[in-house]
């Protein structure tokens, strides 16, 4: 889940981005009104974190602008005022969702959640994989009835595959949505995520679920959606 948050507050930008992150989202930080609208038109996010007092554009500006160019991301706004017309305005100009600082981190993740949910209708509360299940509003992950212990970071790329179950994600689409934009590491880092995920939700129940297609990427496949080798050369480990 890609989050990109406008707020030119530099220690709460990086308090939001450290909690949103330990909370398995990937975060873009911009510091400005302009440079949020920018992102907010030219990439992709699952949701918005907008501060109404920033510099360059308001918050209020930036949201009209993004609504005008019929960007539909939920967007959750922030800001340091608390009165009726404030809200009424942030609402009214497309806002899906308001908070007022100073505000709860815990509120904070269960409104993106929540916003996140009536964004995708679509897709299931719970995601799995065979007995292999993924809860995200609870961070929880079982196999059959019990609990595997995940970092953030494998909870995100586990997350990840559940979401494009059946589907080749190349390591550029896994650091794009696991790691974030500006990753400049080297790409093994997946491998050896991949190699983590693989010893907590297969090697001790003696299963498969993510599959290595040589020179392409990884898929997690459902046992049973009958998958199987394709010409591509794919190995379960």
């Amino acid at each position: 889940m890609r989050v990109l948050v406008i707020e030119d507050e530099p220690l709460l930008a990086q308090t939001l981005r450290r909690g949103l992150e330990l909370e398995g989202f990937v975060v873009q930080v911009a510091d400005t009104g302009t440079d949020g609208l920018w992102w907010a038109i030219e990439d992709s996010f699952d949701a918005i974190v907008l501060d109404i007092m920033l510099p360059g554009l308001s918050g209020y500006e930036v949201l009209r602008r993004l609504r005008a160019e019929d960007v539909t991301t939920p967007v959750l706004m922030l800001t340091a005022k608390d009165g009726d017309y404030d809200q009424v305005d942030a609402l009214d100009l497309g806002a899906d969702d308001y908070l007022t600082k100073p505000f709860s981190f815990p509120v904070l993740f269960a409104r993106l959640r929540a916003l996140l949910r009536r964004r995708a209708p679509q897709q299931p509360a719970i995601l799995s994989a065979g007995d292999l299940r993924l809860d995200p509003a609870r961070r929880a992950v079982y196999r059959g009835d019990t609990p595997v212990a995940l970092t953030p970071r494998e909870f995100g790329l586990l997350e990840c595959l559940l979401r494009h179950k059946g589907t080749v994600l190349t390591k550029t689409d896994i650091l794009r949505n696991v790691w974030d934009a500006h990753y400049d590491g080297p790409e093994n880092v997946v491998e050896v995520y991949v190699g983590y995920l693989r010893r907590k939700i297969d090697a001790p129940f003696d299963r498969g679920s993510i599959e290595t297609l040589r020179g392409v990427g990884y898929r997690l496949i459902d046992p049973g959606a009958g998958e199987g080798d394709d010409e591509t050369g794919s190995t379960p480990a």
